[in-house]
């Protein structure tokens, strides 16, 4: 895969510029539409401002990429898609030669990857699916690893929790297409590796899922401070609910009673007062 290659920097700099063929300014220099055949090998045609490529163009390396898009002082910066000489391809925002903001990029093995973009990393929000198993990852990047609150979704489950370094940890929980959860955390276990030549055994992180309980599905979002926060105010209001009902009459059941004979009675009266009316009509 290229996410980071040698091929997407262009040559176009130096005493020698290689051939050109297209406008030119007042003081000779590349500015508007032209062709050129760089001293490398590579090729370019699109639009130049004051000598360097800047606007639209097309250009092609010796070794079979190509990237058709914007272009800004020499440099890819805008919309643009570039196409590596592996078969992935990558279309979307640049910024100074990198990837940046949303953009879509296929692998040479299918998987994709639709969501935004830093620095030539995936980062931010975004979405990854597996070509091969066809489960799809749904949540946060960093520095183009899965990070923060995030949801892997197979064919018939899902999970939803955490991710570090690519990997679930900490709460989280399986929801099943049958209806119901399963809630728990994933946890660091060691584990002993091979022994070899030295003197003690190799300790190996592995990571492990320590199932809870089950539940009926439910709606899912990361929890947050202000989630916590209105916790705990919940929390506190039930309390004082629970102090004022403490102090209720025994006889709570019969005060209810007596509250809708006396609506019963209220509706009996209105009744007969309006037949009396019609009577007297």
């Amino acid at each position: 895969m290229s996410d980071v290659g040698s091929e997407e920097f262009e040559e176009e700099q130096g005493p020698y510029l290689g051939e050109y063929e297209g406008e030119r300014n007042e003081a000779g220099e590349r500015h508007g539409h032209g062709k050129a055949v760089l001293p490398n090998g590579d090729t370019y045609e699109g639009q130049y401002e004051n000598g360097k490529r800047n606007g639209q163009g097309t250009y092609r390396f010796k070794n079979g990429a190509c990237y058709i898009g914007e272009y800004y002082m020499n440099k890819k910066h805008g919309q643009g898609t570039f196409y590596y000489p592996d078969g992935s391809k990558y279309e979307g925002g640049w910024v100074d030669d990198q990837r940046f903001g949303h953009g879509v990029y296929t692998y040479i093995n299918n998987d994709m990857y639709d969501g935004e973009w830093m620095n030539h990393q995936r980062h931010g929000q975004g979405v990854y699916t597996y070509a091969k198993t066809g489960s799809t990852y749904v949540g946060s990047w960093r520095q183009g690893k899965q990070e923060a609150a995030g949801e892997l979704i197979h064919a018939n489950h899902r999970f939803q929790g955490n991710f570090l370094n690519n990997n679930p940890l900490g709460p989280g929980k399986y929801v099943f297409d049958i209806g119901c959860e399963q809630h728990g955390k994933y946890v660091h276990t060691e584990q002993d590796k091979a022994e070899g030549e030295e003197e003690e055994p190799l300790v190996v992180p592995v990571l492990k899922w320590k199932a809870e309980k089950v539940t009926e599905v439910t709606l899912w979002a990361p929890v947050t401070k202000q989630d916590k926060k209105e916790d705990l105010l919940v929390k506190e209001l039930s309390v004082e609910v629970q102090e004022k009902e403490a102090v209720l009459p025994v006889n709570k059941d019969a005060a209810d009673v007596n509250e809708v004979d006396a609506e019963v009675n209220e509706v009996d009266a209105e009744v007969k007062r309006e037949a009396v009316e019609e009577k007297e009509e």
